[in-house]
């Protein structure tokens, strides 16, 4: 098999990677890159070009690829460039890989001809996978019910709400038999690499990452996400354990009291601590984590937004309707772009409006809701 063309104007041979060379390839391994609208170009480059540069060093065409929309249309990616694909959703074989990628709103990039496309490929034996917000269609779709997966940080929390049956990962990729996703931007990167790997050796891998300049391999076992110490800039261990305390209780805020006996430091001392580092109380803190998450559900959910205040642990919706307009200087309803509804919530315990529990099971969430004012006055 003849070696894939060089660039342009280039004289230099195909790079060598040492004495490892592979055995004539009968036929290369195909992948169908499948564009929403609004896709990211990094996740989608991220996968491709270790894909070229395997071709390149091995000296042989080890790998094609084909990139495909809904009704074969020119799409434009996140950065406003537009790409022009190959293929529609037309029939492919079963030793094809589908890679779908997406990008910002991927809900609504995703209409009923691509879930048919994928549930249709899927019944056909095809692995399929998700890039950066990829993994919402492959849900939509019902390809990850039961199965492991993993969808960028920004968007988890609407779809752990939206898709109860998928086991969410925080990890910068996953691969669960034949379904494969990854969080985005460098993980497809990490992923294609791990393929490399499985189908070429480590060698190989290793050889394409030199060539990427890419020093760093992640594993499947590497969370997508920057530590909170690197996160905040701020190294101070105690400081770390309460935010990821907040981070991971949401729904069921615990009380600046309980924080700082969990870390054996005073409310007092607590609230220097972040008045130090972070120049803002404990609350306030606090409350922006649970606003940020509300945004996140309002703007990639259908949930109503009751229901959303009640995820983000507000008992009342007038209060959650406070608070977000305080920190957003908008409401609900309007952040969603509602063509109807009120810029106040009658205040109500969140129990009445949803008429589904007694009044009781609020009562500590109400009392304790005065702990998480929006500190107006700081």
């Amino acid at each position: 098999m003849s070696k894939p063309p060089q660039p342009r104007g280039s004289t230099r041979p195909a790079p060598s990677y040492g004495s490892h060379r592979l055995p004539p390839q009968e036929r290369p391994r195909k992948f169908v890159f499948l564009l929403l609208d609004r896709f990211t170009m990094m996740a989608m480059t991220s996968a491709i070009e270790p894909l070229r540069l395997a071709n390149q060093v091995s000296g042989q065409t080890l790998y094609e690829w084909v990139l495909a929309s809904a009704g074969a249309k020119d799409v434009t990616c996140s950065n406003g460039v537009t790409l022009h694909v190959g293929m529609g959703l037309d029939e492919i074989t079963r030793d094809e890989t589908v890679l779908v990628c997406g990008g910002i709103d991927v809900v609504e990039a995703i209409d009923k001809p691509i879930v048919n496309w994928l549930r249709r490929e899927a019944r056909r034996g095809a692995s399929i996978g998700g890039l950066c917000t990829g993994a919402w269609a492959l849900a939509q779709a019902g390809l990850l019910d039961g199965k492991r997966a993993t969808i960028h940080w920004e968007n988890q929390d609407a779809f752990e709400e939206e898709f109860t049956e998928v086991e969410l990962s925080k990890s910068v990729y996953v691969i669960d038999g034949n379904r494969i996703t990854t969080a985005g931007g460098t993980a497809a990167l990490d992923l294609m690499l791990r393929i490399l790997a499985r189908d070429h050796g480590e060698v190989m891998a290793n050889t394409v990452a030199d060539q990427l300049i890419y020093t760093s391999i992640r594993t499947d076992k590497d969370s997508q996400r920057l530590s909170i110490p690197t996160r905040i800039g701020v190294r101070h261990p105690k400081l770390a354990q309460v935010i990821g305390r907040m981070e991971a209780n949401i729904e069921d805020p615990i009380s600046p009291a309980r924080l700082a006996a969990e870390v054996g430091m005073s409310t007092r001392q607590l609230e220097r601590l972040f008045r130090r580092y972070l120049n803002r109380s404990p609350k306030r803190y606090y409350m922006e984590l649970r606003l940020q998450k509300a945004r996140n559900l309002l703007m990639q959910t259908e949930m109503s937004v009751i229901n959303v205040a009640l995820a983000c642990g507000f008992a009342s919706p007038s209060h959650f309707s406070k608070c977000y307009r305080a920190h957003y200087n908008t409401t609900p309803y309007r952040e969603r772009g509602a063509s109807s509804g009120p810029d106040d919530i009658p205040d109500l315990p969140m129990v009445e409006a949803l008429a589904l529990e007694p009044i009781s099971e609020f009562l500590d969430l109400e009392d304790e809701e005065e702990d998480f004012d929006t500190d107006e006055t700081e």
